[in-house]
């Protein structure tokens, strides 16, 4: 037999190599291709479980796209936000989640749809690498931030009763806190620039949108400085009294 060496024996390897992929694809495709749709959604379900949503979401995808109408079909598809939710692919989770309601409006599950919305914008709104770092970052844009607040509003009004519910409030409580930061840094902006006009009503919309968090100090304290720059004497002291009766220990009133 004709010993193989030298370039003959590297393509061969090399081929085998490139060969031995490609079959490791297709033995994963023919893998999911070949099982019975109970099958494969018991074994997203066991992925799940195990903290393995990458594989889940393979699986549950290839279930939402070959049987639309299966037994199966709305679980799928809830489990499938909830898999992109712990990804992190807000984008993915949010186009089911739409899709969800658009189809299933009446569904018994609808509230926990909602309330899955509401977490992935809150998901995408923090910046995890910036908390753990402890860097204040409250001045970023709030958009993602306002949209999961009004989504968990739309799942208090609309299904009070709902077990997820009170998590919720417990939210739209950490997001008013957050969303008033962003202003108050705003207020904070326009008196560094001097403008005070403007950081005066900003400070004034901290109290009326966001009086029951901790940035309705600061705002008072920016509204008594701002009138007073402006020469609005009625203003400023009606801000300073107003400042005394909250936070009588404030040092603007001592």
């Amino acid at each position: 037999m004709r010993k193989i060496t030298g370039p003959l024996l590297l393509a061969v390897s090399s081929l085998l190599v490139v060969t031995g992929c490609s079959s490791s694809g297709d033995d994963n495709q023919f893998q999911l291709d070949n099982r019975s749709p109970e099958t494969l959604y018991n074994d997203a379900r066991q992925a799940m479980e195990l903290g393995n949503f990458t594989r889940a979401s393979e699986m549950l995808e290839a279930l939402d796209s070959r049987y639309p109408f299966g037994a199966h079909k709305t679980q799928v598809q809830l489990d499938l936000i909830y898999a992109y939710y712990k990804l992190d692919d807000s984008a993915s989770a949010l186009a089911n989640v739409d899709r969800f309601i658009r189809l299933n409006p009446t569904h018994p599950d609808i509230d926990y749809v909602y309330y899955m919305r509401g977490l992935v914008n809150m998901q995408t709104d923090s910046y995890l690498f910036h908390e753990m770092v402890g860097m204040d970052r409250s001045d970023r844009d709030p958009s993602n931030a306002i949209s999961a607040f009004r989504d968990f509003e739309t799942l208090i009004k609309t299904y009070p009763d709902s077990r997820y519910a009170p998590d919720a409030l417990k939210r739209m409580q950490m997001l008013k806190n957050r969303l008033a930061e962003y202003s108050l840094r705003v207020a904070e902006y326009y008196v560094t620039m001097e403008a005070w006009v403007a950081a005066a009503n900003r400070a004034q919309l901290v109290l009326e949108t966001y009086p029951d968090t901790p940035a309705t100090e600061k705002a008072l304290e920016i509204m008594v400085r701002s009138y007073g720059e402006l020469e609005m004497s009625a203003m400023e002291d009606h801000s300073r009294q107003v400042l005394k009766a909250t936070y009588p220990d404030n040092r603007l009133v001592r």
